[in-house]
Protein backbone atom coordinates (compact mmCIF):
# COMPACT_ATOMS: atom_id res chain seq x y z
CA UNK A 1 0.00 0.00 0.00
CA UNK A 2 3.03 2.52 0.89
CA UNK A 3 4.56 1.99 -2.39
CA UNK A 4 1.74 2.44 -4.66
CA UNK A 5 1.24 5.86 -2.61
CA UNK A 6 4.14 7.41 -3.27
CA UNK A 7 4.09 8.43 -6.45
CA UNK A 8 1.06 11.03 -4.85
CA UNK A 9 3.38 12.12 -2.35
CA UNK A 10 6.10 12.94 -4.98
CA UNK A 11 3.42 14.92 -6.56
CA UNK A 12 2.17 16.55 -3.52
CA UNK A 13 6.17 17.55 -2.57
CA UNK A 14 7.04 19.13 -6.00
CA UNK A 15 3.81 20.66 -6.07
CA UNK A 16 4.50 22.63 -2.73
CA UNK A 17 7.89 23.25 -4.31
CA UNK A 18 6.48 24.98 -6.90
CA UNK A 19 4.07 26.87 -4.94
CA UNK A 20 7.84 28.13 -2.70
CA UNK A 21 9.32 29.02 -5.74
CA UNK A 22 6.58 30.78 -7.12
CA UNK A 23 6.10 32.56 -4.12
CA UNK A 24 10.06 33.23 -3.69
CA UNK A 25 10.18 34.49 -6.98
CA UNK A 26 6.71 36.51 -7.08
CA UNK A 27 6.88 38.24 -4.22
CA UNK A 28 10.18 40.39 -5.07
CA UNK A 29 8.21 41.56 -8.53
CA UNK A 30 5.29 42.82 -6.35
CA UNK A 31 7.66 44.95 -4.32
CA UNK A 32 9.64 46.16 -7.36
CA UNK A 33 6.46 48.09 -8.33
CA UNK A 34 7.41 50.69 -5.37
CA UNK A 35 10.04 52.94 -6.87
CA UNK A 36 13.43 53.27 -4.10
CA UNK A 37 13.99 56.78 -2.70
CA UNK A 38 16.49 58.23 -4.04
CA UNK A 39 19.81 57.39 -2.01
CA UNK A 40 20.73 61.09 -1.16
CA UNK A 41 24.45 59.83 0.14
CA UNK A 42 25.95 62.02 2.60
CA UNK A 43 27.73 65.23 1.25
CA UNK A 44 28.50 69.07 1.31
CA UNK A 45 28.54 68.92 5.46
CA UNK A 46 25.33 67.15 6.04
CA UNK A 47 25.64 63.55 7.24
CA UNK A 48 22.51 61.11 7.09
CA UNK A 49 21.41 59.52 10.02
CA UNK A 50 17.97 57.24 11.10
CA UNK A 51 14.48 58.60 10.98
CA UNK A 52 12.37 58.00 13.66
CA UNK A 53 10.39 54.74 12.31
CA UNK A 54 6.98 56.80 13.07
CA UNK A 55 8.23 59.02 10.39
CA UNK A 56 9.68 56.44 8.19
CA UNK A 57 6.36 55.03 8.63
CA UNK A 58 4.32 57.75 6.47
CA UNK A 59 6.70 58.39 3.90
CA UNK A 60 6.16 57.35 0.29
CA UNK A 61 8.34 57.68 -2.71
CA UNK A 62 7.18 60.75 -3.54
CA UNK A 63 6.94 62.36 -0.15
CA UNK A 64 8.92 61.43 2.39
CA UNK A 65 11.51 62.71 5.44
CA UNK A 66 15.03 62.34 5.87
CA UNK A 67 17.24 63.02 8.95
CA UNK A 68 20.84 64.62 8.38
CA UNK A 69 23.26 66.40 11.00
CA UNK A 70 25.10 69.03 10.32
CA UNK A 71 28.17 70.92 12.27
CA UNK A 72 26.60 74.17 11.72
CA UNK A 73 23.13 73.58 13.97
CA UNK A 74 23.35 71.36 16.67
CA UNK A 75 21.20 68.63 16.97
CA UNK A 76 19.24 66.16 14.37
CA UNK A 77 17.29 68.13 11.34
CA UNK A 78 14.64 66.64 8.91
CA UNK A 79 14.30 67.82 5.61
CA UNK A 80 11.14 66.81 3.57
CA UNK A 81 10.97 66.21 -0.24
CA UNK A 82 8.09 66.46 -2.48
CA UNK A 83 8.83 64.78 -5.61
CA UNK A 84 7.14 64.89 -9.02
CA UNK A 85 4.86 61.93 -9.79
CA UNK A 86 6.65 61.28 -13.19
CA UNK A 87 10.53 60.84 -11.07
CA UNK A 88 10.93 57.55 -11.47
CA UNK A 89 9.31 56.96 -14.92
CA UNK A 90 10.70 60.06 -16.90
CA UNK A 91 14.66 59.54 -16.28
CA UNK A 92 15.87 62.42 -17.98
CA UNK A 93 13.80 64.74 -16.86
CA UNK A 94 15.44 67.88 -14.53
CA UNK A 95 12.82 69.83 -12.29
CA UNK A 96 12.62 73.44 -10.90
CA UNK A 97 12.98 73.21 -7.17
CA UNK A 98 10.71 75.70 -4.71
CA UNK A 99 12.23 75.70 -1.34
CA UNK A 100 9.69 76.12 1.49
CA UNK A 101 10.49 77.37 4.64
CA UNK A 102 8.01 76.65 8.15
CA UNK A 103 7.19 79.04 10.87
CA UNK A 104 7.94 79.07 14.35
CA UNK A 105 7.70 75.72 16.64
CA UNK A 106 7.29 73.19 13.51
CA UNK A 107 8.98 71.05 11.77
CA UNK A 108 9.03 69.42 8.06
CA UNK A 109 8.15 65.81 9.67
CA UNK A 110 5.00 67.37 10.33
CA UNK A 111 2.58 65.85 7.34
CA UNK A 112 0.51 68.86 7.86
CA UNK A 113 3.24 71.02 5.94
CA UNK A 114 3.11 68.58 2.89
CA UNK A 115 0.13 71.28 1.41
CA UNK A 116 -2.28 70.06 -0.66
CA UNK A 117 -1.33 72.34 -3.14
CA UNK A 118 2.27 71.08 -2.84
CA UNK A 119 1.08 67.52 -3.77
CA UNK A 120 -0.67 68.78 -6.25
CA UNK A 121 2.39 70.34 -8.00
CA UNK A 122 3.46 67.02 -6.86
CA UNK A 123 0.74 65.06 -9.56
CA UNK A 124 1.46 67.78 -12.02
CA UNK A 125 4.88 66.37 -12.27
CA UNK A 126 5.88 70.20 -12.31
CA UNK A 127 8.78 71.14 -9.62
CA UNK A 128 10.43 69.38 -6.50
CA UNK A 129 9.62 71.03 -2.97
CA UNK A 130 12.60 70.82 -0.17
CA UNK A 131 11.37 71.87 2.89
CA UNK A 132 14.72 71.88 5.20
CA UNK A 133 14.51 72.53 9.20
CA UNK A 134 13.97 75.66 11.01
CA UNK A 135 13.84 75.05 14.07
CA UNK A 136 11.90 75.84 16.67
CA UNK A 137 13.37 79.33 16.57
CA UNK A 138 16.17 79.09 14.11
CA UNK A 139 15.04 82.75 12.39
CA UNK A 140 17.05 81.40 9.19
CA UNK A 141 20.11 83.19 10.43
CA UNK A 142 23.60 82.81 11.54
CA UNK A 143 23.12 83.85 14.84
CA UNK A 144 25.85 86.21 16.71
CA UNK A 145 25.81 84.06 20.05
CA UNK A 146 27.08 80.67 19.19
CA UNK A 147 27.54 79.85 23.06
CA UNK A 148 24.06 79.96 23.94
CA UNK A 149 22.59 76.76 25.80
CA UNK A 150 21.11 75.94 21.91
CA UNK A 151 24.55 75.20 20.79
CA UNK A 152 25.53 75.44 17.19
CA UNK A 153 22.71 78.23 15.52
CA UNK A 154 24.52 78.84 11.63
CA UNK A 155 21.16 78.44 10.01
CA UNK A 156 21.75 80.19 6.75
CA UNK A 157 25.40 77.99 6.45
CA UNK A 158 23.21 75.28 6.60
CA UNK A 159 20.51 75.64 4.14
CA UNK A 160 22.41 77.97 2.08
CA UNK A 161 25.87 76.25 1.66
CA UNK A 162 24.44 72.89 2.35
CA UNK A 163 20.92 72.17 1.93
CA UNK A 164 21.19 73.63 -1.94
CA UNK A 165 24.15 72.36 -3.49
CA UNK A 166 22.83 68.76 -1.58
CA UNK A 167 19.87 68.83 -3.26
CA UNK A 168 21.24 69.73 -6.39
CA UNK A 169 23.76 67.11 -6.07
CA UNK A 170 21.09 64.34 -5.32
CA UNK A 171 18.51 64.75 -7.04
CA UNK A 172 17.52 65.98 -10.97
CA UNK A 173 17.09 69.29 -10.53
CA UNK A 174 17.78 72.43 -12.89
CA UNK A 175 20.40 74.42 -10.88
CA UNK A 176 19.98 77.72 -11.95
CA UNK A 177 18.59 80.92 -10.32
CA UNK A 178 15.96 81.10 -12.92
CA UNK A 179 14.33 77.44 -11.73
CA UNK A 180 14.82 78.12 -7.99
CA UNK A 181 12.66 80.07 -5.72
CA UNK A 182 11.82 80.45 -1.97
CA UNK A 183 8.59 80.72 0.34
CA UNK A 184 7.89 80.45 3.83
CA UNK A 185 5.23 81.59 6.11
CA UNK A 186 5.49 83.47 9.40
CA UNK A 187 8.92 83.20 10.60
CA UNK A 188 9.70 81.15 6.96
CA UNK A 189 8.32 84.09 5.48
CA UNK A 190 11.22 86.41 7.04
CA UNK A 191 13.88 83.61 6.00
CA UNK A 192 12.45 83.91 2.36
CA UNK A 193 12.92 87.28 2.02
CA UNK A 194 16.18 87.34 4.15
CA UNK A 195 17.80 84.70 1.82
CA UNK A 196 16.46 86.03 -1.44
CA UNK A 197 18.12 89.33 -0.31
CA UNK A 198 21.23 88.40 0.90
CA UNK A 199 21.45 85.89 -1.92
CA UNK A 200 19.80 87.24 -4.95
CA UNK A 201 21.54 85.21 -7.61
CA UNK A 202 19.93 82.15 -5.97
CA UNK A 203 16.72 82.81 -6.62
CA UNK A 204 14.07 83.89 -9.09
CA UNK A 205 10.59 83.91 -7.26
CA UNK A 206 10.38 84.97 -3.57
CA UNK A 207 7.35 84.77 -1.46
CA UNK A 208 6.31 85.42 2.09
CA UNK A 209 3.05 84.06 3.80
CA UNK A 210 1.86 86.37 6.52
CA UNK A 211 5.90 86.84 7.26
CA UNK A 212 7.88 88.46 10.02
CA UNK A 213 9.12 91.10 7.08
CA UNK A 214 9.40 94.23 8.85
CA UNK A 215 11.81 93.94 12.01
CA UNK A 216 13.12 97.83 12.04
CA UNK A 217 13.22 99.84 15.08
CA UNK A 218 9.89 101.12 13.84
CA UNK A 219 7.97 98.01 14.23
CA UNK A 220 8.66 96.80 17.43
CA UNK A 221 5.94 94.49 18.11
CA UNK A 222 7.10 92.00 15.31
CA UNK A 223 10.99 92.53 16.46
CA UNK A 224 9.76 91.41 20.40
CA UNK A 225 7.34 88.75 19.24
CA UNK A 226 10.93 87.54 17.94
CA UNK A 227 12.70 88.42 20.69
CA UNK A 228 9.78 86.34 22.67
CA UNK A 229 11.25 82.81 20.95
CA UNK A 230 14.43 83.06 22.24
CA UNK A 231 13.53 84.14 25.77
CA UNK A 232 10.34 81.84 25.88
CA UNK A 233 8.50 85.14 26.29
CA UNK A 234 4.94 86.38 26.40
CA UNK A 235 3.53 87.75 23.37
CA UNK A 236 5.40 85.05 20.84
CA UNK A 237 5.22 84.65 16.66
CA UNK A 238 3.86 81.99 16.57
CA UNK A 239 3.90 80.53 13.04
CA UNK A 240 3.11 76.21 13.59
CA UNK A 241 1.44 74.33 10.73
CA UNK A 242 -0.69 72.02 13.05
CA UNK A 243 -2.74 75.12 14.19
CA UNK A 244 -1.94 73.34 17.87
CA UNK A 245 0.05 76.61 18.76
CA UNK A 246 3.11 76.51 20.52
CA UNK A 247 2.71 74.92 23.37
CA UNK A 248 5.92 73.41 24.11
CA UNK A 249 8.03 76.16 24.00
CA UNK A 250 10.83 77.18 21.92
CA UNK A 251 13.62 75.18 23.20
CA UNK A 252 16.32 76.64 25.76
CA UNK A 253 15.61 79.83 26.81
CA UNK A 254 18.92 82.04 25.37
CA UNK A 255 19.35 85.61 26.21
CA UNK A 256 17.08 88.72 23.80
CA UNK A 257 20.43 89.23 22.59
CA UNK A 258 21.65 86.19 21.41
CA UNK A 259 20.26 86.33 17.36
CA UNK A 260 21.23 89.61 16.50
CA UNK A 261 22.23 91.38 19.52
CA UNK A 262 20.62 93.48 21.30
CA UNK A 263 16.89 94.59 20.21
CA UNK A 264 17.26 97.89 22.13
CA UNK A 265 18.74 100.84 20.30
CA UNK A 266 21.23 101.07 23.01
CA UNK A 267 23.39 98.70 24.71
CA UNK A 268 26.65 98.12 26.75
CA UNK A 269 27.87 95.22 25.01
CA UNK A 270 28.63 94.22 21.71
CA UNK A 271 27.62 95.24 18.97
CA UNK A 272 26.25 98.46 21.23
CA UNK A 273 23.10 98.93 19.55
CA UNK A 274 20.37 97.37 17.35
CA UNK A 275 22.32 97.99 14.21
CA UNK A 276 22.23 94.09 13.23
CA UNK A 277 18.67 94.07 13.58
CA UNK A 278 18.24 96.88 10.93
CA UNK A 279 20.70 95.16 8.93
CA UNK A 280 18.93 91.81 8.98
CA UNK A 281 15.49 93.69 8.68
CA UNK A 282 14.08 92.91 4.82
CA UNK A 283 11.75 95.86 4.50
CA UNK A 284 15.04 98.01 3.98
CA UNK A 285 16.64 95.92 1.51
CA UNK A 286 14.13 95.65 -0.94
CA UNK A 287 16.14 96.78 -3.62
CA UNK A 288 18.26 93.63 -4.06
CA UNK A 289 15.21 91.76 -5.22
CA UNK A 290 15.21 93.74 -8.72
CA UNK A 291 13.97 91.66 -11.02
CA UNK A 292 12.65 88.60 -9.01
CA UNK A 293 8.91 87.54 -8.77
CA UNK A 294 7.70 88.56 -5.60
CA UNK A 295 4.44 87.55 -3.59
CA UNK A 296 3.09 88.47 -0.28
CA UNK A 297 0.04 87.24 1.60
CA UNK A 298 -1.19 88.09 4.31
CA UNK A 299 -4.61 88.85 6.61
CA UNK A 300 -5.78 91.52 9.45
CA UNK A 301 -6.40 89.07 11.95
CA UNK A 302 -9.51 90.36 12.27
CA UNK A 303 -8.20 93.81 13.82
CA UNK A 304 -7.34 91.89 16.67
CA UNK A 305 -3.76 92.79 18.45
CA UNK A 306 -3.72 89.69 20.45
CA UNK A 307 -3.57 87.67 17.07
CA UNK A 308 0.18 87.56 15.17
CA UNK A 309 -1.49 88.52 11.97
CA UNK A 310 -2.45 92.09 12.81
CA UNK A 311 1.38 92.50 13.55
CA UNK A 312 2.00 90.68 10.09
CA UNK A 313 -0.67 92.56 8.09
CA UNK A 314 1.36 95.75 9.25
CA UNK A 315 4.65 94.42 8.72
CA UNK A 316 3.53 93.33 5.04
CA UNK A 317 1.86 96.38 3.80
CA UNK A 318 5.04 98.45 4.91
CA UNK A 319 6.86 96.13 2.72
CA UNK A 320 4.36 97.06 0.37
CA UNK A 321 4.67 100.31 0.51
CA UNK A 322 8.15 100.66 0.11
CA UNK A 323 7.74 98.22 -3.31
CA UNK A 324 5.79 100.50 -4.73
CA UNK A 325 7.71 103.39 -4.24
CA UNK A 326 10.79 101.38 -5.75
CA UNK A 327 9.00 100.57 -8.53
CA UNK A 328 8.92 96.63 -7.84
CA UNK A 329 6.10 94.92 -9.19
CA UNK A 330 4.46 92.68 -6.42
CA UNK A 331 1.38 90.71 -6.20
CA UNK A 332 -0.26 91.70 -3.23
CA UNK A 333 -2.80 89.33 -1.57
CA UNK A 334 -4.55 90.96 2.09
CA UNK A 335 -7.77 88.65 2.35
CA UNK A 336 -8.63 90.99 5.16
CA UNK A 337 -10.87 88.45 7.37
CA UNK A 338 -10.58 85.77 5.13
CA UNK A 339 -13.68 85.80 3.52
CA UNK A 340 -13.70 84.59 -0.25
CA UNK A 341 -10.23 82.93 0.40
CA UNK A 342 -10.71 79.42 0.95
CA UNK A 343 -11.49 78.33 4.52
CA UNK A 344 -9.10 80.98 5.82
CA UNK A 345 -10.87 82.81 8.90
CA UNK A 346 -8.30 85.95 8.91
CA UNK A 347 -5.78 84.95 11.90
CA UNK A 348 -2.20 83.85 11.84
CA UNK A 349 -3.28 80.60 10.54
CA UNK A 350 -3.02 77.35 8.76
CA UNK A 351 -6.57 77.57 7.09
CA UNK A 352 -5.13 80.79 5.65
CA UNK A 353 -1.76 79.64 4.29
CA UNK A 354 -3.18 76.91 2.29
CA UNK A 355 -5.89 78.84 0.94
CA UNK A 356 -2.27 81.36 0.40
CA UNK A 357 -0.80 78.15 -1.17
CA UNK A 358 -3.64 77.67 -3.81
CA UNK A 359 -2.98 80.78 -5.17
CA UNK A 360 0.98 80.97 -5.15
CA UNK A 361 1.82 77.55 -5.99
CA UNK A 362 0.26 77.72 -9.79
CA UNK A 363 1.54 81.14 -10.59
CA UNK A 364 5.30 79.67 -9.37
CA UNK A 365 4.69 76.47 -11.67
CA UNK A 366 4.14 79.09 -14.37
CA UNK A 367 6.55 81.55 -13.68
CA UNK A 368 8.98 78.29 -14.01
CA UNK A 369 7.60 77.27 -17.15
CA UNK A 370 7.92 80.76 -19.25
Amino acid sequence: MSTSHQPLRWVRAALAAAVTTLTLTVAPAAHADAPAQPPLPDGFGLTKVATDPAILAANTPTNFVITVTTPQVAGTHHIRIILPADYYTNTTKHYPVLYFLHGTNDDPAHASLAWPALLAASARSSMITVEPDGGLRGWYANWLNQSTAAGAQNWENFHLGQVIPFVDADLRTIPDKAHRAIAGLSMGGFGAMHYAEDHPELFSQVASLSGAIDLGRDSMDVRMAAVGTLTNGAGVLCGSSTDGGCPGGFGPTVDSDALFGTPYPFSIFYPFSDVLWNAADPSTHLSKLTGMGISLYVGNGNNNPADEEFWAESATTHVKTNLDALGLPSHYVDYGNGAGWGACDGRHSPVCWAADMVDFVPRLEAAFGA
